[in-house]
């Protein structure tokens, strides 16, 4: 059986497609289709019940973020697979079929992706990276690292040298896992509101010997920042940088000096007000426009 599971907030066209998509490209068979609404007021949730009464809603009376949505699922489902889906993505002909006979034939895979592209057709690199280093993180938001000319040290982030195969982590909105592999690695950090839960998983998973699989054979759109916008607010900013701390203190902080940790630290919150700062500016740019346009 296959469990997919899709966390939902504000975006109810998207989620449409989105469900369309599931309900056109899944594969035969057991199936059941979950979407856990974020408690959106905005009649997202009844997109759901009024067009898909095959899927299961659960509708939160708050915003719990995404670790912790997607985990009501899973903590319950005894599905041998589980399909996290991002409400901006779309799946595509035969793509879930091929990564559930690739998992099926390779008992080793604990989660596997595929090749997203934005809706323009072009690649979206976030589909396989590498494990985040200081130096990795530095290239990518310095936008050094996303050159191709860029070196090893710096473009690592977005997993260049990787085609296809095992690969340290994949994107979030699309991610087929093997129940067996939760069970023993566990589920989401619900510490992780939302931004950086799927590497700290895959993470987890590679420390226990679970293979992270790449196969760009097959695709799914996705529409980069659909649920979030391309400016995020106050809150969706500080869960992104205290993502990027939460991980480094969980998994690199031991293994460097505590003055190095330190200026890590200084680094994140430097960033994060710089990202915030120019977040609001953009913001209050298009409402002027808007207003102005009006």
């Amino acid at each position: 059986m296959l469990e997919v599971v899709i966390v939902s907030y504000r975006c109810g066209p998207m989620l449409r497609q989105c469900l369309q998509s599931v309900r056109e490209h899944s594969p035969a068979g057991r199936l059941r289709v979950n979407v856990v609404d974020n408690a959106s007021g905005d009649g997202t949730a009844d997109v759901v019940r009024r067009e898909f009464p095959d899927v299961r809603l659960i509708a939160l009376d708050e915003n719990v973020g995404f670790s912790a949505a997607n985990n009501l699922v899973l903590r319950e489902t005894t599905a041998e697979y589980v399909l996290v889906l991002n409400p901006d993505t779309r799946l595509c002909a035969g793509t879930v079929d091929t990564l559930l006979h690739l998992m099926d034939a390779n008992l080793g895979i604990g989660i596997a992706g595929c090749r997203l592209v934005q809706e323009d057709g072009t690649f979206d690199h976030a589909a396989r990276r590498s494990f985040p280093t200081p130096a990795s993180a530095l290239g990518h938001f310095l936008r050094v690292g996303r050159s191709e000319h860029a070196p090893a040290s710096l473009s690592a982030y977005r997993a260049p040298d990787v085609g296809e195969g095992p690969v340290d982590a994949v994107n979030g909105a699309f991610m087929l896992m093997r129940r067996a592999m939760l069970d023993e690695i566990g589920l989401f950090d619900e510490g992780y509101w939302m931004y950086m839960e799927d590497l700290d998983l895959c993470y987890r998973a590679a420390r226990t010997g679970w293979v992270t699989w790449y196969e760009p054979s097959v695709e799914a759109v996705h529409i980069k920042a659909g649920t979030s916008g391309h400016h995020r607010r106050l809150r969706l900013n500080y869960a992104f940088h205290y993502g990027m701390y939460r991980y480094y203190r969980t998994h690199l902080a031991a293994e460097r000096s505590a003055p190095f940790n330190a200026l890590v630290y200084v680094g994140i919150a430097l960033k994060f007000l710089s990202s915030a700062t120019a977040s609001a500016a953009a913001r209050a740019r298009h409402r002027l426009d808007a207003a102005g346009a009006a």
